[in-house]
């Protein structure tokens, strides 16, 4: 990042292991580190809290609600790497990512597509709107971003259809659980349901029409009972399908081999996700959650690929917290602070424009993401944005009828009725976005990231004060 591999003859062997993606890269144990070594280099580069001595595959995941950065940290970090690989998700979600200034926002391609040498694959475990997509790689290419030749689909990867939006659209008015309304969750319900169609039925099936009629009239009976007035047909399905088929043709692959193709030959993989750990569908904060495994468990199933080839997992937090949609928050902030943390934060869906709501950091929630994704390090965004702050509030846990609680609690209800205990911090009043060396933040801001660091055990990796790919401060 403007970090430490632009200038690897500074490096120890060791540390370089990670900015080499190459077969004969010094792959070293960890007796082999010198003392002194950066803790991150254990963390990424095959210490302590990994598999083994390599450091080839790296999971980055977010570490809250989602909207924490992930896209930056993957775009920066894929300037080394051979290969990256969004595993889970859909078009719902959306990676900000500023290049020479210009921003892109991917919804549906990795955040490495930037990287002009570096290799892009959507794997099995994402839902896969063919008309986003295809949208996203015509946009791309008119600013001079060469996709050609560069994206794989895998075969493995299941539609969204017209009719999944029309449900998701009929459903929400009736749960308001605050989906996107991009028909992610239908498309994993008919996933889960063993009737989804996927990229290779569509490119290489048999008897789709039939599958395709079947489905069609099962929404039409479900949007009839969910009271919408909207119906689909199968004619308008097939001819979409027809649209689309011979553009995505040329990108299937199987993903899961080239994954494990680029980790034999010794090159560096990284495993992009989306949304963040609390909106996972199992650990997060159901049934205010997506449909997908958004932690670094699902890495590996999503990306077809075994759990012992991940090497590390970078978590990836705001400085606060940031919620979209609807959903428990135990540490939303008072209208007057999330407006102004909303104002300085640009908080705003990439994906739907809607505001997030804004709050202060909560260790309990980063503690409990820590632990369901076993990260291994940590990357710190939106620091700046806090710059202005005199004073800076931190959840160190929560009261229940006057009980303490310190774990996350399972159920909505219950996370919705505890109190945050916060610490107050000092702030910097000092800007941080021209900042490029940790020494030289305020001392202010490194008690404060210090302090985060200690209470997750979790090493920090990097400081984000900016948006541009360049405002990134190695720890």
């Amino acid at each position: 990042m403007a970090l430490f591999w632009r200038a690897p003859r500074l490096l120890t062997p060791f540390a370089r292991c990670l900015v080499d993606p190459s077969p004969h890269a010094p792959y070293l144990s960890l007796k082999d580190v010198p003392w002194g070594t950066p803790r991150v280099f254990f963390v990424l580069a095959g210490g302590f809290g990994v598999f083994g001595p390599k450091c080839q595959c790296i999971v980055v995941v977010g570490a809250q609600w989602g909207d924490e950065g992930k896209g930056k940290i993957v775009d920066v970090l894929a300037e080394r790497a051979a290969l990256v690989v969004r595993y889970q998700g859909g078009a719902n979600a959306g990676h900000t990512v500023v290049k020479d200034g210009e921003e892109f926002v991917l919804h549906q391609i990795p955040s490495g597509i930037l990287n002009t040498q570096t290799r892009c694959a959507i794997g099995n475990g994402v839902v896969l709107d063919p008309q986003t997509l295809l949208a996203e790689i015509d946009e791309l290419e008119r600013r001079g971003v060469r996709v050609a030749g560069r994206l794989s689909i895998s075969d493995r990867a299941h539609l969204v259809m017209p009719y999944h939006k029309a449900l998701d659209a009929a459903t929400e008015r009736v749960q308001r659980i605050g989906t996107t309304q991009r028909g992610i969750g239908p498309t994993y319900e008919d996933k889960i349901g063993r009737r989804g169609i996927r990229v290779g039925d569509l490119i290489f099936g048999k008897g789709l029409s039939t599958r395709l009629n079947d489905r069609i009239q099962s929404a039409n009976y479900d949007l009839e009972r969910l009271g919408a007035d909207e119906r689909v047909s199968l004619q308008a399905h097939e001819e979409y399908l027809e649209k689309m088929a011979p553009r995505l043709s040329s990108m299937v692959v199987d993903t899961g081999l080239l994954t494990a193709a680029a980790l034999r030959a010794g090159e560096l993989v990284l495993l992009e996700g989306a949304q963040g750990a609390l909106l996972d569908v199992d650990h997060g904060t159901y049934p205010y959650v997506t449909s997908s495994t958004t932690t670094a468990g699902g890495a590996a199933v999503g990306a077809g690929i075994g759990p012992t080839a991940i090497d590390g997992v970078l978590g990836v937090v705001k400085a606060y917290t940031t919620r979209v949609g609807n959903g428990p928050l135990p540490t939303e902030a008072d209208e007057k602070s999330a407006q102004e943390l909303r104002k300085l934060g640009g908080e705003f869906g990439a994906t739907t424009g809607r505001p997030r709501r804004c709050g202060w950091f909560d260790t309990v929630v980063a503690k409990y993401a820590s632990r369901i994704n076993g990260l291994t390090g940590l990357a710190v965004t939106k620091l700046d944005v806090l710059d202005t702050l005199p004073t800076i509030s931190v959840c160190t846990g929560y009261t229940l009828d006057g009980q303490e609680v310190n774990e996350m609690p399972a159920v909505p209800d219950v996370l919705g009725r505890v109190e945050p205990v916060y610490q107050n911090f000092e702030g910097w009043l000092k800007p941080t976005s021209g900042i490029r060396r940790y020494s030289d933040l305020p001392s202010q801001a490194r008690v404060y990231l210090e302090w985060i660091e200690d209470q997750l055990e979790v090493p920090i990796f990097c400081v984000s004060v900016g948006t541009d790919r360049d405002q990134i401060i190695q720890r």
